[in-house]
């Protein structure tokens, strides 16, 4: 049985309006970001895809993309599953950060480089805020793409893969940097290509599985 998995970054937060940084900082969507939730939904239903589970991060601009899919699909009603695993990678100091501001600090060189490489750590915070979300130290102080990738991978290894195994087709509304961490798996894409990889907010990336779990090319709907 053939299944299909769809990837989709979150609408325009009032972060990405105002060029910040946001990383792990829970920010809403705006009214532009709403709009594009309802036309992913609206384009997903035009395609007639039945999905059998829904997963998103802890953060609210993703959630509510979610949510907005769901109502536009009549399909409000799926299982959703939030997992801190799938949140956008953390920037550390860079959060909050207008990233104009950030190239003039920091330098345009080490910005692009913080922003873009797999494995350059951006500088860290000196401590991070408690929040119940993330008991036990679990909020990191700063991550490399790579480092998202390592904590995302287990939920995709053990949730997601066996669910489209079993031919159930799967919806993920996520980040930019975490969706790219997950298609660099996907895909195989090395260390040096995945800084050619842009994913915008509200276009939905299609891929399915055969029975011997074969993927197909990563398709723009």
């Amino acid at each position: 049985m053939v299944a299909q998995l769809v990837l989709v970054r979150h609408g325009e937060s009032t972060a990405n309006r105002n060029n910040e940084f946001t990383g792990w900082t829970d920010v809403p969507l705006t009214p532009k970001g709403r709009q594009q939730a309802k036309q992913v939904g609206q384009k997903l239903a035009e395609h007639q895809i039945l999905f059998n589970q829904v997963h998103t991060s802890y953060l609210q601009r993703a959630i509510t993309t979610a949510n907005i899919i769901l109502f536009e699909m009549n399909q409000s009603w799926l299982p959703m599953t939030k997992t801190w695993r799938l949140n956008e990678r953390h920037y550390g100091a860079l959060r909050g950060l207008n990233k104009d501001l950030a190239r003039k600090e920091y330098g345009f060189e080490a910005v692009a480089l913080w922003r873009r490489s797999y494995t350059a750590v951006p500088t860290l915070l000196t401590k991070v805020t408690p929040d119940r979300r993330y008991p036990n130290g679990l909020e990191p102080y700063g991550e490399s793409l790579k480092m998202a990738s390592d904590r995302l991978l287990p939920y995709w290894t053990q949730v997601i893969e066996p669910a489209l195994k079993a031919g159930k087709n799967q919806l993920i509304v996520a980040h930019g940097s975490s969706l790219r961490a997950l298609v660099k798996y996907l895909e195989h894409i090395s260390d040096e290509d995945i800084d050619g990889l842009e994913i915008g907010n509200g276009e939905p990336i299609s891929y399915t599985f055969d029975d011997e779990f074969n993927m197909s090319h990563r398709h723009y709907l």
